[in-house]
């Protein structure tokens, strides 16, 4: 697919899901942080049930440096792989504490030093916290729109992105972050997309090759 027709498909979803944002809860970058931290395996949905009982009580780096590990891992029980993922929200509490001031600091490679983040995870957070697009978080929905569409053949996250960069613009780095995620949600589903109702079609490889 070539540069022009990706920009009519981004302005053409744009449109169609206009409301597509964020769908974590969050009020502080470091609070966003933890919540990508806890979204890895793991819904939104999810996540926003757990984090705000959570949140009420501990929100600072501060708070999760000096936080009992085994009181971190019942907190976010339901989150799956809640080990792991509590030795490393607490290690990225301390590294902030210690090393940055207790700020989440504003650089992709800053963000990806801390245990427990990789680029997905600071892609969100340089978006949605600093409103600063680096590149595209690449989750399971973008993974399957960017393969259906034939934005990508890659199957990796790291290797999807990099053909996206080469395909859009960076000015719809923004709208690109929200929008595959709301389509793959909305209509194209993993088990049953809306193909019929779709208003990019035109554009799916998938869709074309099946006519």
């Amino acid at each position: 697919m070539n540069q022009k027709d990706t920009i009519k498909l981004i302005e053409i979803l744009k449109q169609t899901h206009s409301d597509a944002k964020c769908s974590l809860d969050f009020n502080t970058p470091f609070e966003l942080l933890i919540a990508v931290i806890l979204s890895a395996q793991c819904t939104d949905e999810r996540v926003n049930k757990v984090t705000p009982a959570i949140f009420a009580h501990y929100h600072t780096p501060e708070d999760f440096a000096n936080m009992d590990l085994a009181l971190l891992e019942n907190l976010i029980h339901s989150c799956g792989f809640y080990k792991n993922k509590a030795k490393n929200i607490k290690a990225t509490a301390q590294i902030l504490v210690n090393q940055y001031h207790s700020e989440v600091p504003h650089t992709m490679e800053e963000l990806m030093s801390l245990p427990g983040v990789g680029r997905k995870t600071a892609n969100v957070v340089m978006l949605e916290a600093f409103n600063e697009p680096q590149g595209v978080a690449v989750d399971t929905h973008c993974r399957r729109i960017s393969n259906r569409i034939g934005l990508s053949d890659k199957k990796e996250p790291e290797k999807i992105e990099q053909d996206l960069l080469k395909l859009f613009p960076k000015q719809y780095y923004y709208d690109l972050n929200h929008i595959l995620i709301w389509h793959g949600r909305k209509i194209c589903t993993a088990r049953n997309p809306n193909c019929e109702n779709c208003p990019i079609s035109t554009y799916c490889k998938a869709f074309q090759s099946a006519k």
